[in-house]
């Protein structure tokens, strides 16, 4: 078992000024089956997945840790963080999203849950990534949104969007994440990623809806440094792979233009 030997937060900052993107793939823990879990990991490490995003809004099966050990066990992938409450923080992970909810006015999910995980994020040693987390219309109410009791922020506003994460960098968040949530139904417009890109000099992050290959395209050349996908690889193994070679065709192409 092993922990990555390499600063995450050094290494995203270096490929954004590189301009190379990458591939996240967010499992959740309720939806992860351990006995094959392997083997899927070898295979997301052949085809060139980045990084795991271990964690989601409602967690009703806590197998974090199990997930955790595996991916140390079996592939040099950082294990990451992606925590709906203080309750989901593991010390043997890599590092944390920590997430404020900026789009949101829910005090809870902006610095309620902080306060109680900090101590405790303090003794495990978890590399922190202070993250503004925002959530996107999607065309459907998302577990996400419920959960967190907030509104997310209209499609057609990227401006709103833009102010949002510009405010959350003011403040000293140091990565933006813009999210419509897992199961949504159209992911975060290329405009509204732009507009966030524009203005902020953070590593972009964008998830959500994201069940096609162009779609990821789409997301990468508007300005996302990360593209994570989710529930879209259970319902479609191909997505996984066609993901991965867009991510990669978007790096060669962009290593050409250099």
């Amino acid at each position: 078992m092993h922990k990555a030997n390499y600063n995450i937060s050094t290494l995203l900052t270096e490929k954004q000024a590189e301009g190379r993107k990458s591939f996240a793939v967010l499992l959740d823990p309720d939806k992860v089956d351990i006995a094959t879990f392997p083997d899927f990991l070898q295979y997301a490490q052949g085809e060139g997945v980045d990084f795991f995003f271990v964690g989601g809004s409602l967690v009703t099966h806590y197998a974090i840790d199990q997930l955790i050990a595996a991916i140390h066990a079996h592939t040099p992938i950082p294990a990451i963080l992606f925590p709906g409450s203080s309750l989901h923080i593991d010390p043997s992970a890599d590092a944390i999203l920590l997430l404020s909810l900026i789009s949101g006015r829910n005090p809870e999910l902006l610095i309620g849950q902080h306060v109680i995980a900090a101590p405790i994020l303090r003794k495990s040693g978890i590399e922190i990534l202070p993250t503004g987390y925002m959530l996107v219309e999607s065309g459907k109410l998302t577990t996400v949104s419920y959960i967190s009791n907030t509104i997310p922020i209209p499609r057609d506003k990227p401006s709103v969007a833009a102010c949002t994460a510009l405010a959350g960098e003011m403040l000293g968040l140091r990565y933006m994440y813009l999210d419509a949530g897992s199961g949504a139904q159209e992911p975060v417009p290329p405009a509204m990623i732009k507009a966030v890109s524009d203005v902020t000099s953070t590593p972009l992050i964008v998830g959500g809806g994201i069940n096609t290959a162009e779609k990821a395209y789409l997301a990468l050349e508007a300005g996302a440094d990360v593209v994570v996908v989710g529930n879209g690889i259970e319902r479609n193994p191909n997505l996984l792979p066609e993901v991965a070679q867009a991510v990669k065709a978007f790096n060669t192409q962009s290593e050409r233009i250099l």
